[in-house]
């Protein structure tokens, strides 16, 4: 991300493992390769935090060059880790995707969100109504809404995706007669009851529904009944699914990032969760909030909706803009 002249040092902590999540998202986005990988892999969010920790702090203080900034990302409990290294090193971090808010404590990445925008020395926002909400908490000095760097991704990959797969060699769709599902968090698959309750509203949907399942709900999927029209795949890579999102018809997710190339793909999104941190997108039911309801996800799914979208995160140069301002600050 970092082109105006600075050397990055990657760590991958390795908290996602998969191949499709992994090895091969690398791959796509000829991301240079990390100094370490942690290999943390799936656990408990004490667990994975605390592993973190211990490697990030043993990785700064044994690197040969002095580490001037550390760069964070999004709420993940990666993010979380650094934060809570960084300070205590007296390097200052970067946050970038600050001040989301979902106003759901019982969320983990809230909690990291929140904690890392308070130990945050320069804070990169994806639009204006994050910059306000960190006012609001009184976090106002080097707040920078500069748009989202997914969105840098999506345009700058989305031509390369579409270039090199063809539908059909990933799906056997044709373009708009397919849905898509990803569904991950605790909360809507940890419970068999839930899960298959969310499952079920797919019955009552008139296309046939990809679901790409996340690792850790592969052995879930296995105690539920699956409705017909339901196509469990295994884990997309980042092109695959960028192909397969840009020509489908609606988009079903529990995910954050999702729901926004949703958007910028100009699809409708049915959130099955109850609250969302990308606020913006709620906008003319573009992005609409079902929870776990059988019943409002299959209402979502049948409303209409041709407001036009309108450009609600950036110009596609976030990532230039922050590189720039980090640049100009902490190296001029």
């Amino acid at each position: 991300m970092l082109n105006a002249g600075l050397e990055e040092k990657i760590i991958h902590t390795g908290q996602h493992y998969d191949d499709k999540m992994s090895r091969i998202f690398w791959e796509e986005l000829n991301i240079p390769k990390p100094e370490i990988n942690l290999n943390i892999g799936s656990a408990s969010h004490g667990f994975q935090t605390a592993k973190m920790i211990e490697q990030i702090e043993k990785f700064i203080l044994g690197s040969e060059k002095k580490i001037n900034t550390v760069l964070l990302y999004g709420d993940t409990n990666s993010t979380l880790a650094g934060a809570i290294v960084a300070p205590k090193l007296h390097i200052p971090i970067v946050h970038v995707e600050a001040g989301l808010r979902s106003y759901n404590n019982k969320m983990p990445e809230e909690i990291n969100r929140i904690i890392t925008d308070k130990v945050s020395d320069m804070l990169f926002c994806s639009s204006e109504k994050s910059v306000s909400l960190l006012e609001k908490e009184g976090i106002t000095k080097n707040v920078f809404n500069v748009g989202d760097v997914m969105q840098d991704a999506f345009i700058s990959f989305g031509k390369t995706a579409e270039a090199k797969f063809k539908l059909k060699t990933i799906i056997p769709f044709d373009k708009g007669e397919y849905n898509i599902l990803t569904l991950h968090r605790p909360s809507n698959t940890d419970d068999t009851e839930i899960l298959q309750k969310i499952i079920s509203a797919f019955e009552k949907i008139d296309k046939p529904t990809i679901f790409p399942v996340h690792p850790r709900v592969k052995d879930k999927i296995k105690k539920i009944n699956l409705p017909k029209t339901l196509n469990v795949i295994s884990p997309l890579s980042y092109f695959e699914m960028i192909t397969v999102l840009k020509n489908c018809n609606k988009i079903f997710t529990d995910s954050g990032g999702l729901q926004k190339e949703a958007y910028w793909a100009n699809k409708d999104c049915i959130t099955i969760r109850n609250e969302t941190e990308w606020i913006e997108t709620l906008e003319n039911n573009f992005n609409i909030l079902a929870g776990n309801d059988p019943d409002k996800i299959i209402d979502a799914y049948y409303k209409k909706n041709n407001a036009e979208r309108t450009n609600l995160y950036g110009d596609g140069k976030a990532s230039e803009k922050i590189a720039e301002i980090i640049k100009k600050i902490y190296f001029s």
